[in-house]
């Protein structure tokens, strides 16, 4: 290994844990060793030392601890002659230096100076950095804070993701860019892959954050692009969320080192992009991440690594800016990207979508603001559907697009139209319960485009265009280009043609809706025809496996996948489309207990998906061999054995459950592949089936629930509560508004005559 590396790495770890012994001395002398030290919104603690040493840090006065260990694995500086730099050594360094980084980061919190205040900078609009949109109305907050820890809320969120490959990695970037437009293509050019990007560090004071706030760049969870700090030392989120991931859905446990240093090699596709002069602290911090299996690439000159067993690739790759391949900054920003990419082996796909903006999955949560916006359909101000339906191959003209109306062209800005699109869908092996199928997705493949805004399907469509969007020449075909194209790339095994009309004139808007509407009640009536006793075969869903190697998940009509993305007929085309892949039939065979949820073909599916590690899984119970979760579920379901039933907490929700525990403490016990009597991951619409626990006496059990979930679920609840023959059933059940104990639960529940207080015991 070079002498260099190995020098200035172990040098800049020593200096690091020097300062956190500093900065922690002084902490613990003016706020005393029992003030409490957490990253807020997260599960296991500090999580890289929890991870790497099992230590359950909650306090200021168990970090000295921690930090003695850091301590423990620094070696000496190289010495000038006689001393051989091992790769071991600078590994070590590595380590000491991300546990250092991890208490320097708590002290911060403890002080109020994390996250980070990013004072005098406005993104495009006026406004400051921006959080995410949490009221569902389209418009984000301000607090002028970069992102600090990210929540365990938004790592689930990001799971499906993760885990189906639509986020194929993440990339961790340190340092400046040359130029403001380096910077910003090089996120563009990871956003254009779906590559997850954390940003970080600074040379000389400048960031690349300031870059991309300087040029408009819109920041955030919505858009695959995260501002940590503009320090090195912020680059520490980016590796506990790697940890995390490990915790989260390999049912990794505190202090199995090894274990998620492998998991990560071999799962969690990552990088670290050193942009601008490498020092000693960000020699230390690339050290760690090699610790992870990650490769460091650098724009300047250094000496490279080959692998040795730790990376899949090189462990550091010189690419010197000035030595590039390219015309101008654009260029080489898109060869080094592509040099990443290359390194650390990462598969991405992405689909040729013919619109002037920039298309990708990192767009997909992309907010676009009244003040920003040129156009909108649909919300309060007009009507917006949208609606697929299956035709004859002869009746379909591929690749057809028609506006039936004016453009929005003809609009004033910032105003609103109606709009109606329609589209028709041809194949060999296309089937009629594959409409709703597809037209889900075209939620997801209009949000792609950068600039475009959408939000809720069918007939309570809502999409808004930015004015820089509509300024570089999206228009309505536009729309109608991005459904073909990715129509045919997501599912052409089933899809021949594809065909998009786009209705403005309100008169056809009027008539295209009753017939869409119509065609709405139909799916509805027919799914509620199809139960699990309906049908002779269940589906598998392995998509989570790629990180939690035993989880099994079994897809019924009645029960949706705890990630609430794919329901049976989802599942039954996506083996249409591809039968090899992660959802496969299985024939149920004889039942063993209809009641309990047993059937000899999803034991034996049970057993072989989870590689010997579940025998049995029943279907409706959550007492009883309940299904094993990964981390991506919507909601966990929980016992609460003191008022014999059970509580269900939404993702969403951060606050104290009756059981003394948080939702990121709890998928902690849910997640993993594990499976738990009495805990549960659940997809949230699966609370409203007729199967919910349903051996254990159904939603009559539920006796808490986050109160996000009876909001947006209400209208699913009250038809609830008609089949269970009590009107006041919502009623009855607590939430986090009027209870915060198990004593005030049970107290509750007798006020309110809670049935479960009734019922059978529940074990």
């Amino acid at each position: 290994m070079s002498r260099y590396i190995a020098t200035r790495a172990i040098r800049g770890a020593n200096a690091l844990v020097t300062e956190a012994e500093t900065m922690l001395s002084q902490a613990l002398a003016e706020k005393g060793p029992d003030l409490p030290v957490s990253f807020p919104n997260t599960a296991y603690y500090l999580p890289v030392i929890f991870g790497m040493t099992g230590r359950e840090i909650e306090t200021l006065g168990q970090l000295p601890d921690a930090l003695a260990h850091a301590r423990e694995l620094l070696h000496p500086v190289p010495a000038d002659q006689h001393w051989t730099p091992y790769l071991g050594e600078t590994l070590d360094g590595g380590m000491a230096t991300l546990i250092a980084a991890e208490v320097i980061e708590a002290v911060r919190y403890v002080y109020g100076l994390q996250p980070e205040l990013m004072p005098g900078f406005e993104l495009a609009g006026g406004t400051s950095f921006t959080s995410p949109d949490m009221n569902g109305d389209g418009e984000a907050g301000s607090n002028g804070h970069l992102n600090g820890a990210i929540d365990d809320i938004q790592l689930r969120s990001w799971g499906i993701q993760l885990v189906d490959g639509r986020m194929p990695g993440f990339a961790a970037i340190v340092g400046c860019a040359k130029s403001n437009e380096a910077a910003v293509q090089i996120v563009r050019e990871l956003q254009r892959r779906n590559i997850l990007t954390f940003l970080s560090g600074n040379v000389n004071g400048r960031s690349i954050i300031d870059q991309l706030v300087e040029e408009g760049v819109e920041l955030g969870y919505d858009t695959y692009t995260v501002p940590f700090g503009t320090d090195t030392i912020s680059a520490i989120y980016a590796l506990g969320f790697a940890t995390r991931s490990a915790l989260t859905f390999g049912g990794m446990k505190g202090g199995q080192a090894k274990e998620i240093l492998h998991y990560n090699k071999d799962r969690v596709f990552a990088f670290v992009l050193a942009l601008g002069e490498v020092d000693d602290l960000k020699y230390a911090a690339a050290a760690g991440a090699i610790n992870f299996g990650f490769p460091v690439i650098a724009d300047t000159v250094i000496p490279q690594i080959l692998p040795t067993g730790i990376t899949t690739y090189e462990h550091v790759v010189s690419m010197p800016w000035n030595e590039i391949e390219g015309a101008d900054d654009l260029e080489r920003s898109e060869r080094l990207v592509q040099k990443c990419i290359e390194v650390r082996g990462v598969k991405v796909q992405v689909a040729d979508v013919p619109v002037p903006v920039p298309y990708g999955s990192a767009f997909e949560g992309e907010v676009v603001r009244k003040a920003d916006m040129r156009i909108e359909m649909g919300g309060k101000g007009s009507r917006c559907f949208e609606y697929l339906r299956m035709a004859k191959l002869e009746d379909v003209t591929d690749g057809q697009i028609e506006i039936v109306g004016p453009d929005f062209s003809e609009v004033p800005e910032q105003g609103s139209m109606d709009m109606g699109i329609v589209v028709e869908v041809a194949g060999r092996q296309m089937e009629a319960d594959f409409e709703p199928v597809l037209e889900r997705q075209i939620h997801y493949f209009v949000n792609g485009a950068s600039g475009i805004q959408h939000i809720g399907q069918r007939d309570i469509t809502w999409i808004r265009v930015s004015q820089k969007a509509s300024d570089v020449g999206f228009d309505l075909e536009s729309f109608g280009k991005i459904l073909h194209a990715r129509l045919h790339s997501d599912f052409g095994a089933i899809v021949d043609k594809v065909a998009v009309t786009i209705y403005t004139d309100p008169e056809q808007v009027d008539q295209r809706l009753d017939e869409a509407r119509a065609a709405y009640d139909f799916r509805n009536k027919r799914l509620e025809d199809l139960t699990d006793t309906a049908v002779d075969e269940f589906y598998s869903c392995t998509l989570c496996q790629s990180f939690a190697p035993n989880h099994v998940c079994i897809v019924s009509p009645e029960r949706l996948g705890l990630c609430g993305a794919y329901n049976w007929l989802d599942c039954k085309a996506s083996f249409n489309i591809n039968p090899t892949g992660p959802n496969q039939p299985i024939k149920l065979g004889r039942v063993s207990d209809v009641d309990t949820g047993y059937w000899e073909g999803t034991n034996d599916y049970a057993k072989v998906g989870s590689h010997g590690v579940v025998e049995e899984v029943a279907m409706y119970s959550i007492m009883e061999n309940p299904m094993t979760a990964c981390g991506c579920f919507e909601c966990i379901v929980m016992l609460i054995p003191e008022s014999n039933g059970v509580m269900v907490v939404s993702r969403e929700d951060t606050s104290m459950t009756p059981a003394g525990m948080t939702f990121s403490t709890l998928a902690g016990i849910a997640g993993g592949g594990i499976q738990t009597p009495g805990v549960m991951g659940v997809g949230k619409y699966y609370l409203a089936s007729p199967k919910f626990i349903s051996a254990d006496g159904g939603f009559k059990r539920i006796v808490w629930m986050s109160s996000v979930l009876k909001d947006t679920m209400a209208e699913e609840f009250k038809v609830v509560a008609e089949r269970e023959g009590d009107l006041e059933l919502i009623d009855r059940i607590a939430d986090e508004r009027s209870v915060g104990s198990v004593e005030e639960l049970v107290a509750w529940l007798e006020e309110h005559e809670h049935p479960a207080l009734t019922m059978d015991p529940i074990f």
